[in-house]
């Protein structure tokens, strides 16, 4: 743990303020922020003062005059510490202790080097992953242009770090920028793990970053902070790994749902705005699921009517939605078990990537077993 004592240290000189946390190996999860003492809630943790974090504003003079004016912030950022150099005084404590771009295109999609995989992520997760690669084509072009000496794999590396290790932060010439370019790097604050339910406040202003512990915690405690409300699907593909127990996780249902629609039926659910974008989570099918369903279930007329005036039909409607959903739902996890096996079966990629994807499926299979459960009760 030396580097991290020298990160701390280093951070320590630029004004960053740390009480009571130290970066720790977390079994399981590699290293981690863990309660040095015993904390009370709202006990300030963690300041940082603008002036220590990366940002628009630190981006050499050189990397911005040399890309295009529309250049995301996600790509300048990851343009500057691709063309730094990793002993370069200024950053290198941090640049001694970020991931490198092995153990990155180990547990990140968007760098797995077998693609067959890719094909093993669920339905949302495949579309999250299109939407990242959509994003880094359009990054890498504006770069490599610019810098045409410049590796794709050292570009692409700066690239997942960027979109792993940055927070929100907005300031007057920020809040300008589109809300995703609203981005920095903080050194030490990203070496706190993620929390379904968090365990920190993390606050902004535009002077500075602070993180406050919203309980208590004991001494050797791991200090956990929040980084969104996002299901497993989303945590896969930009993070590269899965919570056991997330309250915000979700399944999607496209893939179950649509075949059961005809050209006719999509065409309405479209017209109103209720084509796709159907799931499940631990408590409830959404309401856009019900409504395509009801389709399947009622006359056209009174379909309309429910859902202008946002009714579901009673009782009746509703018990022949519920067996409509349980046999989709039923079809579905057959489907899930088929996948599972195929994953046992498959050598392609790497052990822990074809694991990952097992466990992730038997997430989808236990959320949709307890919504056949709550069907058949």
């Amino acid at each position: 743990m030396e580097a991290y004592d020298e990160l701390l240290r280093w951070a320590q000189d630029r004004g960053v303020e740390i009480h009571g946390i130290a970066p720790r190996e977390i079994p399981g999860k590699g290293v981690g922020m863990v309660a040095t003492k015993p904390l009370k809630a709202n006990e300030r943790l963690l300041h940082v003062p603008t002036s220590a974090l990366r940002s628009l504003e630190t981006i050499r003079p050189k990397v911005k005059k040399a890309l295009p004016a529309d250049t995301r912030v996600h790509a300048l950022l990851a343009a500057d510490l691709a063309l730094d150099k990793p002993t370069t005084k200024k950053y290198a404590p941090w640049n001694a202790i970020v991931p490198s771009a092995a153990d990155l295109a180990t547990a990140l999609p968007l760098a797995w080097s077998s693609p067959v995989l890719h094909n093993y992520l669920p339905p949302p997760a495949r579309a999250l992953l299109r939407a990242q690669q959509a994003k880094f084509a359009r990054d890498w072009a504006a770069v490599s242009a610019a810098f045409p000496a410049l590796a794709p794999d050292a570009f692409r590396h700066a690239w997942l770090l960027t979109n792993t290790r940055t927070f929100y932060h907005e300031t007057a010439r920020t809040a300008r920028l589109p809300h995703d370019d609203r981005m920095v790097l903080q050194p030490v604050a990203d070496l706190f793990n993620h929390a379904a339910d968090g365990g920190c406040e993390v606050a902004f202003t535009p002077a500075s970053f602070a993180i406050t512990a919203d309980r208590a915690y004991a001494e050797g405690e791991e200090v956990l902070i929040c980084y969104g409300r996002h299901s497993n699907d989303f945590l896969l593909v930009e993070y590269g790994f899965v919570l056991e127990q997330n309250r915000w996780d979700e399944v999607g249902l496209d893939e179950a749902v649509l075949p059961e629609l005809g050209e006719e039926e999509k065409r309405l659910l479209e017209e109103k705005g209720f084509l796709g974008g159907y799931v499940l989570d631990a408590k409830a099918v959404c309401y856009r699921t019900l409504v395509a369903l009801r389709l399947l279930c009622v006359p056209r007329a009174e379909w309309e009517r429910l859902v202008a005036e946002g009714e579901d039909g009673g009782e009746k409607v509703q018990a022949k939605v519920d067996r409509l959903l349980l046999r989709i739902l039923c079809k579905y996890r057959r489907t899930v078990e088929g996948t599972i096996k195929e994953l046992e079966g498959l050598e392609d990629g790497e052990p822990c990537q074809r694991e990952i994807l097992r466990v992730r499926w038997q997430q989808i299979r236990a959320l949709i077993d307890q919504t056949i459960e709550r069907l058949e009760y």
